[in-house]
């Protein structure tokens, strides 16, 4: 029963005029008659085999045995983060699950900015090394009572945050922001301001090299680079989900908790996702193509967000009477 289902999901999710018994040789690395037996049901398949063909052609298994109408969809979560090490190896295997899928050729990378991208603060200035302190600082009891100033991250976590970060260049990407995609590193930048974690000259140095990020990526959308689209969405909030295309299949990771996240190359599921975030785009202005009055408008905003930042926490400075 399992099998004659399982063939018939495969024979479904196949390219047309494509070879059930091809696609089961090639799977499994078989002979044709092999491939044969097992498609004519005069052989069984086993376990190991069905996973087996299962991961080659992104199948989801769960949908075989479903009995409501409820979809169920398998997916990976990765490991908890509660430490520098754990960071570092969260960083390593983020890079070994994208590579694959990047270095094909024609990929692409559609990612839903609720926040600024990870990969923008992964270059190692002081900025990423900020991110890193927000982050563990959260994860890490260890550093409840740290402050940033006395925070230096071991050079291997920097190197794998560069390694990660590297994927970013030269990618095909489509990123979708709001005004408020860069409010999470200014509220964090004014907490830990506020909390007596960073000193004022620090702060205001993460407000400069915050608008130098901002400015490299105005920079990068006037330019004739045709691999980085940004588009400008005021309807719908983003929610940091990031789709990988690629010829042959799909990648869809889901935030989690901070840093983890669920990711499934469900066909199904990708394709749904996929969908709705194509939506996303038409209902969203290119800022690639508009205007340049559109354009500046909105970096403008960001721009006006950290100067306000800037501005509260020089007052601080004045009216400091100690």
């Amino acid at each position: 029963m399992f099998q004659t289902t399982f063939l018939q999901h495969l024979k479904n999710e196949l390219p047309e005029n494509t070879s059930t018994i091809d696609a089961v040789a090639t799977a499994l690395d078989i002979s044709y008659d092999a491939a044969h037996r097992r498609v004519s049901l005069k052989s069984k398949l086993s376990l190991d085999e069905s996973i087996a063909l299962a991961k080659y052609y992104n199948l989801s298994l769960d949908r075989l045995f479903e009995t409501t109408s409820t979809e169920f969809v398998t997916i990976e979560k990765t490991k908890h983060i509660e430490n520098e090490t754990e960071l570092q190896r969260y960083f390593e295997a983020s890079y070994q699950s994208l590579l694959p899928l990047l270095k094909q050729k024609n990929s692409t990378l559609l990612y839903s900015a609720k926040d600024i991208p990870l990969f923008y603060n992964l270059n190692g200035d002081p900025l990423s090394q900020f991110k890193y302190y927000v982050w563990l600082k959260l994860l890490d009891p260890k550093l409840a009572n740290k402050s940033f100033d006395n925070f230096a991250p071991s050079p291997s976590l920097i190197e794998a945050g560069k390694q990660l970060g590297s994927l970013y260049s030269n990618l095909n990407t489509q990123e979708v922001w709001d005004i408020t995609t860069i409010n999470s590193t200014l509220k964090q930048i004014h907490f830990y301001f506020e909390a007596g974690q960073v000193k004022s000259k620090t702060a205001l140095l993460l407000c400069d090299l915050l608008k130098q990020l901002i400015t490299s990526i105005f920079t990068k959308l006037i330019s004739e680079d045709h691999t980085f689209s940004l588009y400008y969405n005021e309807l719908h909030l983003m929610n940091n989900n990031v789709l990988v295309s690629t010829p042959n299949n799909q990648m869809l990771y889901v935030p989690f908790t901070l840093l983890s996240y669920y990711k499934t190359e469900d066909k199904h599921t990708c394709q749904e996702a996929e969908h709705f975030l194509k939506k996303q785009l038409q209902n969203s202005k290119l800022l690639n193509t508009a205007g340049e009055k559109e354009r500046n408008h909105f970096f403008n905003k960001l721009f006006s967000k950290i100067d306000a930042l800037k501005q509260l926490i020089e007052a601080t400075q004045v009216l400091d009477f100690e």
